[in-house]
């Protein structure tokens, strides 16, 4: 027999572990759960470390911090460093470490915004914490077939938020056109969270050009702060530098 293997994340011990011993009664299901963010991230990893990896994640809607947009995806030194992360943040980090696995999230209550962020995050399910059982195994198994699963209340709600977050991406894709080839690499070192001195050394420019650089990156893209920058930057689809293996090329014409 071939077993589904879930996770289950909760913060709420009490309900994880009740999930958790319901799951485990179906013959085809294998079950643990995790009681954060970081906890979580370690045991996907060790699992497929171990060649057992889990095949579905239900995460709790409400876990960690309050969602308030879609953010980068952290990683699991990440998480370990800060204690936390929320559940929106988790299914993106899910889902750009171990793509093969799908997330369902559970949540108390039917909220379209997040619902949306869940599916931009990389989510195939939004699931009511009080559902029957037999709707969650429907949902898990469904997911495995590559299904998505949203209670027909949400559809329309979850749609319109959809439309609005596309209609935004392809303002902030504007915006990030109107910049110089030089201004998009210091929006994606800045993006990679170089202040202006490494991002200096890095251009081989000096503190007070890449200062201007700034200064016209955050003019043109009409925000006042460099996170505003950077999450509008995430919006386009602007990624960071390569602070592992880019090579930047010298010469006059970079600068």
């Amino acid at each position: 027999m071939v077993r589904i293997r879930v996770l289950v994340v909760d913060d709420h011990r009490i309900f994880a572990e009740s999930l958790a011993a319901a799951l485990a009664a179906e013959p085809d299901v294998e079950v643990s759960a995790a009681g954060s963010g970081p906890a979580a991230l370690r045991s996907l990893e060790r699992a497929a470390a171990e060649g057992r990896r889990f095949d579905v994640l239900l995460v709790d809607a409400d876990l960690g911090a309050v969602v308030t947009g879609l953010r980068p995806a952290p990683s699991v030194h990440e998480v370990s460093e800060n204690g936390h992360v929320d559940g929106i943040s988790l299914v993106s980090a899910v889902r750009s470490s171990q793509a093969y696995v799908r997330v369902v999230v559970l949540a108390e209550k039917d909220d379209p915004r997040r619902a949306a962020l869940a599916l931009q995050a990389g989510a195939s399910g939004w699931v009511a914490k009080d559902c029957s059982l037999s709707r969650l195994l429907t949902v898990i198994r469904g997911v495995l077939r590559d299904e998505t699963h949203l209670p027909p209340a949400l559809l329309t709600g979850v749609l319109r938020e959809l439309t609005a977050a596309r209609k935004h991406r392809t303002e902030s894709e504007r915006l990030v056109e109107s910049l110089t080839p030089r201004e998009r690499e210091v929006l994606r070192c800045m993006v990679a969270g170089l202040g202006r001195k490494a991002v200096a050394e890095r251009l081989f420019l000096s503190p007070h050009t890449v200062r201007t650089h700034m200064q016209n990156v955050l003019g043109k893209l009409g925000v006042h702060s460099t996170l505003a920058a950077v999450a509008l930057a995430r919006r386009a689809g602007v990624g960071p530098v390569d602070l592992a293996g880019e090579v930047v090329e010298r010469g006059g014409q970079l600068a």
